[in-house]
């Protein structure tokens, strides 16, 4: 079993900042972006968490040259509860933030609002931002496209990106609602983490060139990039328990994503260019509903709750402890995480020692 180390989540924030800071994000986007990773960590999503500060976004900039570390916003259309936003190639935790604030503040004058992002990057854990709507009393969607590495149902090509399409509203809880997905089986950052674990792969997530199952997390890795694997779609392999329906959540991801800003779109984010690492233009769609122009927030955050609480309440499974809702074990893995940390596997123990030895950051880890 892969040995963990516990580090707190408060220190591991201000490390990500520091990082993000030293190789050229100025400190108040350093700080977004800190949150958002620490965010995920502090909520189980460790396949979004400090396992991706280096070799997505650290290696993007220093090492590939491929992303800008500072991001130069451009609004390109603002009509009444619409706009577009122009990321620049720079920080997609940072583009991702303004371009829901912004959804958010045109929400409270017209109900609705609707920001989308071009030529933007990785934001993320797209959970992060539909919550910020959410605390505000407000709904909060958001998708964004990605790399390409979901096959089409009945498909073997790599199309589409794990493109989440994620919800979030607010409720009389501790925590929202909110469903914080991929469209695809599971999404790469998973197996990314299951290879940092050595453990295999469950059968379904990952298909080959004749849509057999693939296990083996570092083969899939490899594959993935040349093409010749695919995640499936939300459902699993052909129709039979609903992947189709995953392959079309997906399409309207990429659709809302690309479609609507005239970006680049499926194998045009490859990422790839005669053998080099190029940039990944993204696209992100952001809606805010201000609940206040339909119905008063707190009896509709009672009555959101009420619905949840039924739920809950309902009859289980023979043998299931209980039923949970979206956004509750995300929850209760912040309180535990508040008091335990968040456990670190040994490679990425590795790569915060590397981090910090070539910037020269002043951090001691127990590991070492």
């Amino acid at each position: 079993m892969e040995k963990h180390y516990y580090y707190p989540l408060d220190t591991l924030k201000q490390f990500e900042k520091d990082v993000f800071h030293a190789i050229g994000v100025p400190e108040d986007e350093a700080e977004i972006c800190a949150d958002v990773l620490n965010a995920a960590d502090a909520r189980g999503i460790d396949s979004h968490g400090a396992g991706r500060l280096k070799p997505i976004y650290y290696d993007r900039i220093v090492n590939s040259k491929i992303q800008n570390a500072e991001t130069k916003l451009e609004i390109e259309r603002d009509i009444a509860a619409t706009a577009v936003v122009n990321g620049n190639n720079g920080m997609g935790f940072v583009i991702a933030k303004k371009c829901m604030d912004m959804a958010m503040q045109k929400a409270k004058t017209y109900g609705v609002g609707v920001v989308i992002a071009k030529n933007s990057t990785h934001f993320g854990i797209a959970g992060y931002y539909p919550l910020m709507a959410a605390e505000q009393g407000m709904i909060g969607l958001t998708a964004t496209n990605a790399k390409p590495s979901t096959a089409p149902t009945w498909g073997v090509e790599n199309m589409l990106g794990t493109n989440p399409l994620v919800f979030a509203m607010p409720t009389d809880e501790p925590f929202h609602f909110t469903n914080d997905f991929a469209t695809s089986t599971a999404q790469r950052g998973k197996v990314e983490q299951y290879a940092r674990e050595n453990k295999a792969l469950p059968p379904g997530w990952v298909i080959d060139q004749s849509g057999a199952p693939m296990s083996d997390p570092h083969k899939v890795l490899e594959e993935l990039t040349k093409g010749s694997a695919a995640l499936t779609a939300l459902g699993g392999i052909g129709e039979e328990l609903g992947g189709h329906k995953g392959y079309g959540y997906a399409t309207v991801v990429e659709l809302l994503s690309g479609a609507m800003q005239l970006g680049p779109f499926l194998k045009g984010l490859g990422g790839m260019e005669d053998g080099k690492k190029t940039p990944i233009y993204l696209g992100h769609f952001f809606m805010a509903i201000d609940v206040s122009h339909f119905e008063d927030v707190e009896k509709v955050k009672k009555h959101t709750g009420d619905i949840l609480r039924s739920l809950r309440e309902s009859k289980k499974a023979e043998g299931a402890d209980r039923i949970y809702t979206h956004g509750e074990k995300e929850y209760y893995n912040t309180l535990e995480r508040a008091k335990t940390g968040v456990p670190l596997p040994t490679v990425v123990c590795k790569q915060m020692v590397q981090m910090r030895d070539e910037l020269g950051l002043d951090y001691s880890f127990e590991w070492e």
